[in-house]
């Protein structure tokens, strides 16, 4: 990596760590330079993280974006993208979350996996399967630090994968087929998403595979009980200030949250 691509990447996690903090949106990376790629997306992601954890930061988990096929041919890509969860950015059923600090929020209906132990790569399903202590009804708050949500690839993996929030409800020990669960979402108590596992890569559970394979190569393991966001049911919906989110999961539960 040349010099200037290391002054490159600095500058731009500089600008996104700014835009979060002031809920302030950037110009998209992809259209300013053209020539960013993915691994300097992940580079600037993983400078912030690396910021983050020195200022006393914990993860408590990763989430995993990009799991529809529709996504994925929208952005021109093969596969999904990852990003991490802060243990300060997870939320429980019922909470409040003031949307000021926000710039342009969204819900996901998401399953999450806790897992019992750590994901050794190369894993299949089965060992996902073995290693996984809880599945919750989750929700996430997805936000773009980019204006607009003019998202390529490169802008959305930079961004963290646009977390903002994630938000755990009602878990079971017992889960069901995770590609037959049905998800119904309501805003304001208007059912506005429906969704099965099986839109997640198939199974849910292949998305946990494909984080834990893929981060192998980077030499970075899924620790035994950190969770994983394994990716919307649905297409993303807007949100505000004043609205009530809730996601039920056939056979797991539910999980609720109230914008202030």
């Amino acid at each position: 990596m040349s010099s200037a691509t290391t002054d490159r990447i600095r500058m731009l996690a500089d600008e996104l760590e700014r835009a979060e903090t002031d809920a302030r949106p950037v110009q998209p990376l992809s259209e300013r330079f053209p020539d960013l790629t993915e691994h300097d997306a992940y580079a600037i992601q993983d400078l912030t993280l690396r910021r983050r954890l020195a200022a006393g930061a914990t993860v408590s988990g990763h989430k995993i974006g990009l799991t529809s096929e529709a996504m994925r041919r929208q952005l021109g890509v093969a596969d999904p993208d990852y990003g991490y969860v802060l243990s300060s950015r997870v939320l429980r059923s019922g909470d409040r979350l003031a949307a000021s600090g926000l710039i342009a929020p969204m819900i996901e209906a998401e399953l999450a996996v806790e897992l019992s132990r750590d994901l050794d790569a190369p894993v299949g399903v089965a060992d996902v399967a073995a290693a996984t202590a809880a599945v919750h009804a989750s929700l996430e708050v997805i936000d773009s630090r980019v204006r607009d949500w003019r998202i390529r690839l490169v802008d959305t993996v930079a961004d963290n994968a646009s977390c903002a929030r994630v938000v755990l409800g009602s878990a079971t020990t017992t889960p069901p087929s995770l590609a037959a669960v049905e998800l119904r979402l309501r805003r304001n108590g208007e059912l506005v998403a429906t969704g099965r596992g099986s839109d997640v890569l198939d199974d849910p559970l292949n998305a946990v595979v494909w984080l834990a394979n893929t981060l192998h190569r980077f030499g970075r393991t899924v620790r035994a009980g950190q969770i994983v966001f394994t990716g919307s049911l649905h297409a993303a919906v807007p949100v505000a200030a004043g609205d009530t989110v809730e996601a039920d999961f056939s056979g797991i539960g539910g999980v609720s949250l109230h914008l202030t």
